[in-house]
């Protein structure tokens, strides 16, 4: 790109699939405010194929409808990579714009980000530098090969400049800004959903957790943990334990509730300790966290929601690429051991879970700091 008077062509904004779509609004709302504004088109590539919840994502966020919708639907890994590809490609030659900004690190972020590198438009890579470095995770490979490939990198944490650096991408192209998934958390937690509220719309009685002991919430959905009897099996058995102290609110991702039919686990969930429910909206999981005692999820969200609330979490992983949540946040890795997440929650509900602190820079202006930086590394030339 040649230096010019201002930004040539619109900044395209790809979002996929639930992760991305906090990240995302504020990043809109960012670029319209900034002065002078820049220019966006919102890219939905349908990776997201639940279309009641992604429209209720959408109304939740204030996110405004889509621009574009690709409307890929669910696939293999490599199909859904290569579909969004495919369609991808016309809309950028139609609309020239003068980046693509992806979030994240799902398949949508990456398969946006090769069509834009190879036709020389610039990529902006928005939550870069994380790494579990656990190349068995779909997501990692997603978030090393978007930021190889990225020419401007918005980081959440200092550690992941570090890694950056130490993966030969130069600083000149690093900017530490902070964490847009807690401007959402921050915008809009004065709108969470009521928990009585949540309940009575699934059919339960709201009584069920709002007793002196309060509630814990649980979200598993990673095929580490699901996929397979022996270790869905023993985690749904700790769990049940775990609701006999503490009911437990379990927001069921499709994927864990398709295995707990396929692999007859049903008896091992006592509906009147954990109540199940269907996929959430995000008011609705904002206002089940924010009043937990405790959190137990393989979300790498969650772990980042948890700490900006103060909510002991147990992250039912090996390995985290938010590291911060753990060194300075409220979460603590318990895997899928379950004495440690028997400890993890005696502890908690002792009333000695890990308190923790609020990150640097994680203050609800990430998405400005963005629109400012990306503004004047547009005007400099994008390069």
């Amino acid at each position: 790109m040649t230096k010019s008077s201002g930004p040539q062509g619109p900044v395209m904004c790809i979002v996929g699939a639930r992760p991305n779509f906090m990240k995302m609004a504020p990043i809109l709302r960012a670029l319209a405010e900034h002065q002078p504004p820049l220019p966006a088109l919102l890219v939905h590539t349908g990776q997201h194929y639940d279309a009641a919840m992604s429209d209720q994502l959408f109304a939740d966020l204030r996110l405004p409808r889509p621009d574009i919708n690709l409307e890929v639907g669910s696939a293999s890994h490599a199909v859904q990579t290569a579909e969004v590809m495919k369609r991808f490609e016309p809309a950028m030659d139609e609309h020239q714009p003068s980046c693509v900004l992806v979030v994240g690190d799902v398949n949508s972020s990456l398969a946006c980000t090769l069509v834009a590198v190879k036709k020389g438009v610039p990529v902006v890579h928005v939550e870069a530098g994380l790494r579990s470095y656990d190349r068995k995770m779909p997501e990692e490979i997603n978030r090393v090969l978007t930021d190889q490939v990225a020419d401007r990198l918005y980081t959440t944490e200092r550690s992941a400049t570090a890694n950056l650096v130490r993966e030969g991408i130069a600083e000149a192209r690093v900017c530490f800004a902070g964490n847009v998934m807690i401007d959402s958390l921050l915008s809009n937690r004065a709108q969470a959903r009521p928990v009585a509220d949540t309940l009575r719309a699934a059919g339960m009685d709201p009584a069920l957790v709002q007793g002196a002991q309060g509630w814990g919430v649980v979200t598993l959905h990673r095929p580490s943990n699901v996929d397979a009897a022996d270790t869905l099996g023993p985690l749904l058995g700790v769990l049940g334990e775990v609701a006999r102290q503490l009911p437990l609110v379990f927001a069921l991702h499709p994927r864990t509730r398709a295995n707990i039919e396929r692999f007859g686990l049903g008896g091992l969930v006592d509906p009147a300790r954990m109540l199940m429910l269907p996929p959430q909206g995000y008011l609705e999981m904002l206002g089940l966290m924010a009043g937990a005692r405790l959190v137990l999820t393989d979300s790498g969200g969650l772990q980042e929601e948890t700490t900006a609330l103060g909510v002991p979490c147990l992250t039912l992983r090996d390995n985290t690429e938010r590291p911060i949540t753990v060194e300075q946040g409220t979460n603590t890795m318990v895997g899928r051991d379950v004495q440690a997440i028997r400890a993890g929650v005696a502890e908690i509900l002792a009333g000695h879970g890990k308190q923790g602190r609020v990150p640097e820079l994680w203050d609800g202006r990430a998405a400005q700091r963005i629109a400012a930086d990306l503004y004047s590394w547009l005007l400099a030339g994008a390069r």
